[in-house]
């Protein structure tokens, strides 16, 4: 028995997963074949690597898996807007990433000149980092704006990484650069061309059936239901939109690499039916493509 955030009753430890996680391939602190150390130490019966804009991650995870007898469900976390309104979008089950990736290079692109033009604010404004210091903090990974921040907390500019949003990055804060937009519609498309579902991550209370309609109406197949910045609340109303709606549920912890805290890879206790339920849905995206 799990609990409505999918925690397992005292004394049980029931099969999980976790279907939002982020590696250094993005903005992630850990390799991808160290985000897959770490769900197998957490018990999980498999993790989704759910990268920002990139699927470049996804090789070496899959390699650091299979020896551990661990699922990977192959992923990406793609920044679309409904509107003017940015909206976050798991890819899951990604059976053809090299579809997605030329189109994944292009964001990726923007993202760089999003930290270049943000940096150069910040310089206006007297913080005097580099972008070679944002460079040296993402590595090989897409440049995102937690980077920046880690290259503001690294030659004392902030404190810490809330620091440096609240006082510079976050939206509408001095430096803040807004990104270039991919709609929902093409991001939904170019999910379900590499093969895999769409789904709406972590919209909390903003995630109302008149919304979740809209997007089913461009091809969403899933929400995300369990997600650490979700009340009871959301999780009971969310868990029955999908119910109502016919869309899959998902759920994770959408882990960086904390030790510790509610964003703990595998603190959600994600059910393992769920992933049934997507690989169902994926199943029938296939055979709809081949009719």
């Amino acid at each position: 028995m799990t609990d409505s955030h999918g925690a397992a009753s005292p004394g049980e430890r029931a099969a999980a997963v976790d279907l939002h996680s982020h590696s250094t391939a993005s903005d992630g602190s850990r390799a991808p074949a160290d985000v897959m150390a770490a769900a197998h130490a957490a018990g999980l019966a498999a993790v989704a690597l759910t990268d920002h804009d990139t699927v470049a991650g996804i090789p070496e995870a899959r390699a650091a898996a299979a020896p551990l007898g661990l699922r990977l469900v192959p992923g990406v976390e793609l920044s679309a807007v409904e509107g003017d309104v940015e909206t976050h979008l798991l890819g899951l089950h990604l059976s053809r990433p090299e579809e997605i990736a030329a189109g994944l290079a292009a964001l990726r692109d923007m993202r760089r000149e999003r930290a270049i033009r943000i940096v150069r604010r910040l310089n206006e404004l007297g913080v005097r980092i580099t972008f070679q210091s944002v460079q040296d903090q993402a590595g090989d990974g897409a440049i995102g704006r937690p980077h920046i921040a880690r290259a503001m907390v690294e030659e004392g500019w902030a404190t810490d990484l809330r620091d440096a949003f609240e006082r510079y990055l976050g939206n509408g804060r001095p430096a803040f650069v807004s990104k270039d937009r991919l709609s929902m519609a093409d991001a939904i498309a170019m999910i379900h061309r590499a093969g895999g579902i769409a789904v709406l991550a972590h919209p909390g209370h903003a995630g109302t059936r008149a919304r979740l309609e809209a997007l089913i109406e461009q091809g969403l197949d899933g929400v995300e239901v369990l997600h650490p910045s979700h009340s009871a609340e959301d999780v009971a109303r969310l868990r029955t939109l999908a119910e109502f709606l016919d869309l899959v549920p998902s759920g994770g912890s959408d882990w960086h690499g904390a030790d510790d805290g509610p964003r703990t890879l595998g603190t959600m206790r994600v059910p393992e039916e769920w992933l049934a339920l997507q690989d169902a849905r994926v199943a029938e995206r296939a055979r709809q493509a081949h009719t």
